[in-house]
Formats: C-alpha cells, structure tokens, sequence
C-alpha cells in the first residue's frame, strides 16, 4: 500500500514522527481489508496489538511516497503475526513484527474462526 507523507505526520524539521510509522503500519492493515470489501471488526470480534518489535533505519520526510509490505509469519489459535516494512523506493526505513489478539466484544480472547484464518491467508502475502 502507498502512503504519502503529509505535514502532519512530521517534526517541525520535515521529519516523519516515530509513532507515525506505526500509523501508517495500522493503514495498511485495515486497507488490506477494505481493498476486498471487508472490515477488520468482525462479527465474531475484533483484532487488537497485542505485542510488537520495531526498528528504524531511516528516516521519511515531507512528501515522501512510501510503500508498506504487510506479510503473514504466523497463525495462531487466537493470533496471528505479522511483519510489516516500510520502504521509500528500494530503501527498508521501518520494520516491524507486530502479534495481533483476536477478542470478543466482551474484551476476552476468542478463537479465530477457520473462515476468518482463511480469509486473513488471503488478505496478507506469505512469501
């Protein structure tokens, strides 16, 4: 998925935020749902950051077209894994792993249901 950066997602120096890759991590998911007419809540529940890694090598700024690979490592019984890098041309600016927590809307975890596994196989690369 491609984000462009806008001043609001940078420093006062043109320098996207830290916290900003993760958002734009975040946009990538849920765009992989919405690209197949889905959405990431569920009828059965919903999908919360449980755990993540993340790493900065370079910095984006102002303007910057970015390019945001979302790929499957894991699933799991109530989770799955994603690794998810952001990328300016072939450059690698931000990595990170990130454990995603299915839940009821009771805020317990739930066991993800094998039309939903199928379904995220689907929406994530797993190369």
């Amino acid at each position: 998925m491609q984000i462009r950066v806008y001043y609001e997602d940078t420093d006062t120096g043109g320098v996207v935020y830290h916290s900003n890759y993760l958002n734009f991590c975040e946009r990538a998911r849920s765009e992989a749902f919405f690209q197949k007419e889905l959405s990431p809540v569920l009828a059965e529940g919903h999908f919360v950051a449980r755990k993540l890694n993340a790493d900065y090598f370079l910095s984006a700024k102002l303007g910057d077209m970015l390019e945001v690979k979302s790929e499957l490592l894991e699933m799991k019984a109530a989770s799955f894994v994603l690794k998810q890098i952001i990328f300016k041309e072939e450059k690698k600016l931000f990595e990170m792993q990130i454990t995603l927590a299915h839940i009821g809307y009771d805020g317990r975890p739930k066991k993800i249901e094998a039309t939903t596994k199928k379904m995220l196989l689907s929406l994530f690369d797993t190369e």
